[in-house]
């Protein structure tokens, strides 16, 4: 999950435990982290490779549609599907 809001985080661990979703929801607050957290680079060296990517597009440092642009951009990490999740209204 990537989302700087903790409330947003908190309703989507809620729709995880209510639905028995058992995956374990790894979190990172803005878009540096993000990609930081998918290239396993500086305190992610050892992050699992996500099987899905639940991406906020309104994130500090790299929005989401710049995660999204990376992520397709890249082979190794285009295969990930990427949900894109906004409060916007």
């Amino acid at each position: 999950l990537v989302e700087d809001d903790p409330g947003d985080e908190l309703m989507t661990r809620e729709a995880f435990e209510d639905n028995k979703i058992r995956n374990t929801l790894h979190v990172v607050r803005d878009g540096q982290e993000a990609l930081d957290f998918l290239y396993r680079r500086g305190e992610y060296t050892e992050a699992p490779r996500p099987d899905l990517v639940l991406l906020d597009l309104n994130l500090p440092k790299y929005d989401g549609r710049q995660v999204l642009e990376q992520i397709k951009g890249d082979p190794e990490l285009a295969l990930i599907p990427v949900v894109v999740l906004t409060t916007s209204s």
